[in-house]
């Protein structure tokens, strides 16, 4: 079969997201961990984030229910309130391409502050966060 000329690659969604959205650093964020107005969304899979851990503050929105949990109609029964559009959102994931296109979705959505952190949980441990399991 060939490639449909048309189709994207993986690296050209993520070039065109990134064109759209906002990146925050891991020492940005790591200045700010204490203010309430700002929410972490971890969007890597239960298994990973069993593993490896996440930053303690951070909420799980795994990225393949995240137009579910991110839905925030009244009676959606799968939202998740803690999602509030009203605050800053900060999304990541591993290294940077799940949260990367979450943070697009998110924006998509109607979401008008919400943020990549640059790197993920990768650049996270280098600038010094400690991960709970």
């Amino acid at each position: 079969m060939r490639r449909n000329e048309q189709m994207k690659t993986f690296p050209e969604l993520l070039e065109e997201a990134n064109a759209e959205i906002k990146s925050v650093s891991p020492e940005e964020v790591k200045q700010q961990l204490d203010n309430e107005e700002i929410i972490l969304v971890d969007v890597r899979s239960k298994d990973v984030i069993e593993a490896e851990g996440q930053i303690e503050v951070s909420i799980h929105v795994p990225r393949d229910m995240l137009e579910f949990h991110a839905d925030q109609r009244p009676d959606n029964p799968l939202r998740k309130e803690e999602l509030n559009p009203e605050k800053k959102i900060v999304v990541y994931c591993g290294v940077g391409g799940q949260g990367t296109l979450s943070t697009k979705t998110l924006q998509d959505m109607g979401y008008s502050d919400v943020s990549n952190l640059t790197g993920g949980t990768k650049a996270c441990v280098k600038a010094g966060f400690n991960l709970k399991k």
